[in-house]
């Protein structure tokens, strides 16, 4: 399902940013300034999502939704705040939209004509074969 910028824009207005010291890249930096983005979405609260599609976010990423029903996403990857904010909102609109999207059906398939005979001639030799390594009859 692709997501609108309309919805993208309420999704994050539902959600929480902390910043927090980062372990990556920086030297002094690091140890100034907070550039580790933390973002919280409470599915459980979220007035956007319908109950199915809380139940198919839940589902399909209950590994990263919390006890609470939060779901967590990192990024530490950059040195500024303002490139991991928007690293970390790309995945989760990235995540939502990989969660809801349904399935694709698969098709049953037959197999080709060339391939049943192919099979069918691999069988014969190795019939062959055995036949062969046979006492020959007296």
């Amino acid at each position: 399902m692709q997501l609108s910028e309309e919805i993208k824009k309420q999704l994050e207005a539902e959600c929480t940013f902390s910043a927090s010291r980062s372990s990556g890249p920086g030297g002094q930096n690091v140890n100034k300034v907070n550039t580790r983005v933390e973002l919280r979405f409470s599915v459980e609260h979220s007035q956007l999502l319908s109950v199915d599609e809380k139940n198919l976010l839940f589902k399909k990423l209950k590994n990263r939704i919390n006890s609470e029903g939060e779901l967590i996403l990192v990024s530490e990857v950059e040195r500024s705040q303002l490139r991991n904010r928007a690293k970390v909102t790309a995945l989760f609109y990235e995540l939502v939209e990989k969660a809801l999207t349904p399935p694709k059906k698969r098709f049953k398939t037959k197999p080709t004509l060339a391939s049943r005979i192919k099979r069918v001639e691999s069988k014969k030799q190795h019939s062959e074969k055995k036949n062969m390594r046979r006492r020959p009859e007296m």
